[in-house]
């Protein structure tokens, strides 16, 4: 079963490939770079010995997002498209919020003792 999955996914990729090499590898990129924010978060995390979302999170989740956007909007997939679009407007707000509060120099209770 599992050399069967592995088959179906390899046949898959090399096909995408041969049609569309740009949008494919672009997509894969942006899939990596979309995956990446959470073992950035890890290695955060294991480092203060504690959950912490750093800031980088949201910037990688930002880019992350609008190359997967721009995938789905690419192959016409209204699913995707409303979901990448959504996280993006949520990525961007949050980038929003930690810059406004940093620029007025609030820190809440939540962000004592973190760096």
């Amino acid at each position: 079963m599992v050399d069967s999955l592995i088959e179906f996914l390899r046949s898959t990729i090399v096909e995408q490939m041969t049609e569309d090499p740009f949008w494919t590898t672009l997509a894969l990129m942006g899939q990596l770079i979309y995956a990446s924010r959470f073992i950035l978060q890890w290695i955060v995390s294991e480092y203060k010995k504690r959950s912490h979302v750093p800031t980088a999170f949201w910037f990688i989740s930002l880019a992350g997002s609008l190359i997967l956007l721009s995938y789905s909007v690419h192959i016409r997939n209204p699913v995707f498209m409303f979901g990448f679009l959504l996280s993006t407007l949520v990525y961007v707000r949050n980038l929003h919020l930690i810059y406004k509060h940093a620029r007025k120099g609030i820190v809440t209770a939540i962000e004592k003792g973190e760096d």
